[in-house]
């Protein structure tokens, strides 16, 4: 659709939603209902294979992350290197973070799936705010 914004979903915030996170959740879940209303949601390979190490099964996955609902695209190379060099300066600065997901563990049978974040939908943001919707 022309016009329409698309929002890349940050897996951070996927994770919020997923494991409902006490502090980030509600702001997580909000900001990815109001982007599902506002334009396509997507999300990537690397994005799919952080959250999916808190899964069992490939269709536990995706039924918590719906393809209906988050359009799957191909991540260029020169993002992947680019990333790559961003994870590189934060480990450098002292960061300690193994992985956006490491030690997240959540199930799609205690959990309920993404499309059911709004009456829409829900999305995905590129980045947190500081407590305030952006």
């Amino acid at each position: 659709m022309a016009g329409r914004s698309e929002t890349l979903a940050d897996t951070s915030v996927l994770l919020d939603v997923l494991t409902d996170d006490a502090a980030w959740g509600p702001w997580s879940r909000t900001t990815l209902a109001r982007a599902g209303d506002e334009g396509r949601l997507v999300i990537n390979p690397i994005i799919y294979a952080e959250i999916s190490t808190g899964f069992d099964t490939i269709e536990d996955l995706d039924e918590a992350v719906p393809a209906d609902d988050f359009e799957r695209e191909t991540l260029p190379y020169e993002a992947g290197f680019l990333a790559g060099k961003a994870f590189l300066a934060y480990r450098r600065r002292g960061g300690q973070c193994e992985g956006a997901s490491a030690g997240r563990r959540f199930q799609t049978s205690t959990s309920a799936p993404m499309r059911r974040c709004g009456d829409t939908g829900c999305s995905l943001a590129t980045s947190r705010g500081t407590g305030q919707d952006s």
